[in-house]
C-alpha cells in the first residue's frame, strides 16, 4: 500500500486499486484548482498503469482529525469553491478560467475512464461533487445523501456536465432540478437515474477497505450483490406533476402554472422557491437543459464552458449575476441578492441567448480536444 498526503486530497494505492479521498472537510470538500489538478493527475497515472484495475473516490466529514477513520465518510463534496470564484472574478484572476477548463476536462475524463471508477456519494453531493460522481461506473448513495444542483441560487447554472446528466433524467425532472436546486435523497437519486445503488452508511468502511483485494466484478458481487438486487428504478415519476409544470415552454409559464395550482402545497412552495432564484439564470438554465438533450457530453461541456465564461464576462465584476449571488449567499451572507432583472416577468425574450454565444473560434476553444 502506498499513500500520498497532499493538502486537500489523500491519494492511495492499495493492491490493484487507486483510491482518492477528498480531505477538506471544513469547506465540505469544496474543490479548489489544486484539488482538481491532483485528482486529474492521479486518475491519469492510474489510467496508464496496468497494475491499477479500478479507482474510487470518497469524501471526509468534520468529525475527527483529517485522515482518521472517524473522519471518513459522512460528506462527499459541496461543489466548487465559490468564495474563490468571487475573489478571482473581482480581481480578474486568470485562475478562474483555468479552474473551469480543468474541472470540465476532469469531468470528461471520469465519464470516459477506461477502468471501473466508483463514487461513494455519502452526505452532501452538490455541484462539482456531481461532476466527480455522475460519470462513475458505480454511484453509491446512502441514507445520508443530500444531492442537488443548486447553482441558480447563486446566479449560475448547473454546470460540470449538468446539462448532460440532468437532461437524461426521466420526463422533465431535469428542468425541475436545474431550476429549483431541489435537494433529493438516495431513493429519488436512483429513481431519477443519478445514482445506482443505496447502501447503509455504516457499511461504507467495509466496502472501501475491501477495494484492491480483487477485481471490480468480484468485489461488486461479494459486497454489493444483495444491495444491487434491492435497488429499484421508478417506472413512472415519483411526482408526475413535475412534468405538468416543468414541461411548459417558458419560465413564466412554469411559474404561472405552479401558482395557479389550487390547493397544491407542493406547487405553491415550488413557485416560491423559483421566485427567489435569479430570474435571468432560470431562463439560461431552462434553455441549457433543453439544448443539452441533443448534445454529446463533449458538446455539452463546450457549451457550458462558453456559458460560464459569459456568466463572469458579459457583465463583469460586481455587475455579474453570479458574483452578486455568491456575495449574498457566501460572502456578505445577507441572503438578499439584487438580481438584474429583478423579476421573472422582466426577463425579455432573447435575453438568455448571449450566454450561449461562444467567445472562442472552434479551433481555439479551451475544450476543443474533447471528443
Amino acid at each position: 500500500m502506498t499513500t500520498s498526503n497532499q493538502a486537500d486530497i489523500l491519494v492511495e494505492r492499495r493492491g490493484n486499486a487507486g483510491l482518492i479521498t477528498l480531505n477538506r472537510p471544513k469547506a465540505l470538500n469544496a474543490l479548489s484548482l489544486q484539488m482538481v489538478r491532483d485528482i486529474t493527475a492521479a486518475l491519469t497515472a492510474w489510467r496508464d498503469d496496468p497494475a491499477v484495475e479500478l479507482a474510487a473516490i470518497r469524501g471526509t466529514n468534520k468529525a475527527g482529525k483529517p485522515g482518521t477513520p472517524e473522519a471518513l465518510f459522512g460528506g462527499f463534496c459541496a461543489g466548487g469553491d465559490i468564495r474563490f470564484f468571487h475573489t478571482a472574478a473581482l480581481a480578474g484572476d486568470a485562475a478562474l478560467d483555468e479552474f473551469f477548463t480543468e474541472e470540465y476536462t476532469l469531468n470528461h475524463l471520469i465519464y470516459n475512464y477506461p477502468k471501473p471508477y466508483i463514487a461513494f456519494m455519502d452526505g452532501v453531493v452538490m455541484g462539482g461533487g456531481m461532476g466527480l460522481s455522475q460519470g462513475a461506473k458505480l454511484r453509491i448513495v446512502t441514507e445520508h445523501t443530500k444531492m442537488a444542483m443548486p447553482e441558480t441560487n447563486i446566479g449560475l447554472f448547473p454546470d460540470v456536465g449538468g446539462g448532460y446528466f440532468l437532461s437524461r433524467c426521466p420526463g422533465h425532472v431535469g428542468e425541475y432540478l436545474a431550476l429549483t436546486g431541489e435537494v433529493i435523497g438516495a431513493d429519488d437519486a436512483i429513481d431519477y437515474g443519478l445514482a445506482d445503488v443505496k447502501v447503509d452508511a455504516a457499511g461504507l468502511p467495509a466496502l472501501w477497505d475491501a477495494l484492491g483485494r480483487e477485481g471490480f466484478d468480484s468485489w461488486h458481487a461479494t459486497y454489493l450483490g444483495a444491495a444491487s438486487a434491492r435497488k429499484t428504478r421508478a417506472t413512472a415519476l415519483k411526482y408526475p406533476k413535475i412534468d405538468v409544470h416543468f414541461g411548459l415552454l417558458r419560465v413564466k409559464h412554469i411559474v404561472d402554472s405552479l401558482e395557479k395550482a389550487k390547493d397544491d402545497i407542493w406547487a405553491k412552495k415550488t413557485a416560491a422557491v423559483l421566485r427567489k432564484r435569479s430570474p435571468l439564470m432560470l431562463h439560461v438554465a431552462l434553455e441549457q437543459i433543453r439544448k443539452a438533450r441533443g448534445l454529446s457530453l463533449a458538446e455539452d461541456l463546450r457549451m457550458e464552458r462558453d456559458m460560464v465564461h459569459n456568466c463572469f464576462n458579459l457583465r463583469p465584476g460586481v455587475a455579474s449575476e453570479t458574483v452578486e449571488g455568491i456575495r449574498a449567499l457566501a460572502v456578505d451572507k445577507d441572503y438578499t441578492p439584487k438580481w438584474q432583472p429583478e423579476r421573472i416577468e422582466d426577463v425579455k425574450p432573447g435575453m438568455a441567448d448571449a450566454f450561449f454565444v461562444s467567445p472562442w473560434a472552434a479551433d481555439a476553444h479551451p475544450l476543443r480536444s474533447l471528443t
